[in-house]
């Protein structure tokens, strides 16, 4: 016996989601049915105006309800500085530390030949027209500790380094994560943690 016909079409698109498979797509379908009709509509009314609220920002790349973005239009942000980050999560993330001033510059995305995903893939081109068209003197390289990450940021690096040799290419800082047990590190943290060490005196 199968389940009506709308529950069965519900769990086939939630089923769709990353890491959500058949079974845990039927649990939030069972869940929606047991919710108040309001909040159904106000779930279904957040999802279809989804894309039809969002642009994408002409100068970053990053996903935003304008264009330009609020902290590309921010007068107040150093703009001769560019932290690059592969996607809009990883930008919230610096954000959220309170520490950059900067502007940033989303790729979309990391190199990764297993997935197919080349050089020509990255969204590159503003970021070398903002290079040579602004006076940059430092860019960010904020991708993942992976080695697609490791990849792209070699690639960067010799793209920007063949459009302005003087640039001042940075990364953010490996190491061991605040509370991590040394026992449990891999030894590419334990690596990075002691290249990157720092003086306490």
């Amino acid at each position: 016996m199968k389940y009506p016909l709308s529950i069965q079409n519900l769990i086939e698109e939630l089923s769709k989601l990353p890491t959500v498979g058949p079974k845990t797509a039927e649990r939030y379908v069972f869940y929606l049915l047991k919710r108040p009709e309001e909040e159904l509509q106000r779930i279904a009314r957040a999802v279809a105006g989804l894309k039809s609220n969002l642009t994408v920002c002409g100068e970053c790349f990053d996903i935003s309800e304008q264009s330009p973005c609020p902290v590309c239009a921010d007068p107040k942000r150093a703009r001769d500085v560019i932290c690059v980050v592969a996607d809009s999560r990883n930008l919230i993330a610096v954000e959220k530390t309170r520490q950059y001033n900067g502007l940033y510059y989303v790729i979309g995305g990391e190199i990764n030949t297993i997935e197919g995903i080349g050089p020509e893939n990255l969204n590159t081109g503003r970021l070398i027209e903002r290079i040579k068209n602004n006076n940059i003197k430092e860019i960010i390289l904020a991708l993942n500790p992976t080695l697609e990450g490791e990849t792209t940021s070699m690639y960067l690096t010799r793209l920007i380094k063949t459009i302005n040799p003087n640039i001042k290419i940075t990364r953010l800082a490996k190491g061991l994560p605040m509370g991590a047990d040394l026992e449990y590190a891999d030894e590419i943290t334990i690596s990075n943690a002691l290249k990157y060490r720092t003086n306490i005196t």
